[in-house]
């Protein structure tokens, strides 16, 4: 699988979710300046919360930006790697089940579909990203929880 093609979906969803991210913030935050929301008694607090709103709004524009930078600028492995490390592509397998990662610099918990294939963003900072760095092909994962099938990885790209 192309990782470049990987990045370019990742970049294009994280634009995206941006664009969305600081309209919503434009808009709350005229939404706490305008005259309507005015307090009209010491209870009102209309303004203020949308200005609350505009703050995490703005915040969360400003966390997504930087993990365009870092998706930009961050390097990929090169391809026959035996260990997985920042930019591997792994294959885990858990009994009848099968999950695509890509270990990534930033966005963990992202979720895209390329080729057809689901594919998961983890980070380095996750509990599964952790468990991932370093480990190679046929290498077996801690469960998940209690009862629950042991990950391994089946294939590393």
């Amino acid at each position: 699988m192309n990782k470049e093609s990987l990045r370019a979906a990742v970049l294009a969803k994280l634009e995206d979710e941006l664009a969305r991210q600081t309209h919503a913030a434009l808009d709350s935050r005229e939404e706490s300046i305008s005259e309507e929301s005015r307090a009209e008694n010491k209870y009102d607090t209309h303004a203020q919360e949308a200005a609350y709103l505009a703050e995490g709004q703005a915040k969360l524009a400003a966390e997504l930006a930087a993990g365009i930078s870092a998706w930009r600028s961050f390097a990929f492995p090169s391809e026959g790697h035996y260990c997985v490390q920042l930019g591997s592509l792994v294959t885990l397998v858990a009994g009848p089940r099968t999950d695509l990662l890509l270990l990534g610099p930033s966005n963990g918990g992202l979720a895209l579909t390329h080729d057809d294939t689901e594919i998961t963003v983890v980070t380095p900072i996750s509990p599964i990203g952790r468990a991932l760095l370093g480990q190679t092909t046929g290498a077996v994962l801690p469960p998940p929880r209690k009862g629950a099938p042991a990950p391994r990885i089946a294939a590393l790209a």
